[in-house]
């Protein structure tokens, strides 16, 4: 069994209110009707920063919360599950990172890629929301071997987070786009591969590049390495 090194001074209740804040904040300041009012209000700038100060405060709050938070077991580690993030993991940071590097109409301030004559190069042919994907690998694989109440509220959340966020930036970007989103709705997919499998579309190799393959896993190995350092659990060697 993994040793966790939170402390006994916290309570679930008290990673559920972080979590809500943080989760709800994200689709409660991105919706429509609060984003163009603030914006029209206060700017583009000033929104944008008051999200990213709303959120990284959210997200130390979590990470402080689920820290103080006691284990408390739900379904015993083992061997097998132990392995699921190692599978998971390194799909998680290709996807993260090829959508951080490819120009994508779902990403934050992306809505003039619809105007590209071919708006879903790379790896929006696997996906049009490849960072949410990624972060859905990492929260799932994280649930399934952790086996513990903090860890489904805070892995769930971002669950929750990754998933009602492809939901809610394809009715965003239906609304802001108009007739634009209608064929890139059409020959992407949010689930992975799907858009392929049904002959919407065909993968495009070259323009995901080896390159972000060869970034995201050099990434993965340098979250393995450091996973001490960064939350406190050792996950190598396994």
């Amino acid at each position: 069994m993994r040793s966790y090194s939170r402390s006994m001074s916290g309570s679930l209740s008290h990673l559920l209110a972080a979590v809500a804040f943080f989760v709800g904040g994200h689709f409660v300041f991105s919706s429509i009707p609060v984003r163009t009012g603030f914006i029209r209000s206060f700017g583009d700038q000033s929104f944008r920063a008051l999200y990213s100060l709303l959120a990284g405060a959210g997200m130390i709050w979590v990470v402080y919360a689920f820290n103080g938070t006691p284990y408390q077991e739900l379904w015993p580690q083992s061997e097998g599950l132990r392995l699921v993030p190692y599978v998971l993991m390194p799909f998680a940071m290709i996807l993260a990172v090829s959508g951080f590097t490819t120009r994508n109409v779902t990403l934050v301030g992306g809505e003039s890629a619809a105007d590209d004559p071919h708006p879903t190069p790379g790896i929006m042919t696997i996906t049009r929301h490849p960072f949410l994907n990624g972060v859905l690998l990492w929260a799932v694989g994280h649930v399934i071997s952790n086996g513990d109440a903090a860890s489904l509220v805070m892995f769930g959340g971002f669950c929750v987070l990754a998933v009602g966020g492809m939901i809610h930036i394809d009715y965003r970007r239906g609304r802001t786009l108009g007739s634009a989103w209608g064929p890139i709705a059409m020959t992407t997919s949010a689930v992975p591969f799907l858009a392929a499998l049904q002959g919407r579309t065909n993968i495009d190799w070259a323009g995901i590049g080896l390159w972000r393959v060869a970034v995201g896993l050099i990434l993965y190995g340098v979250v393995i390495y450091g996973h001490d350092w960064i939350s406190g659990v050792a996950v190598w060697p396994i």
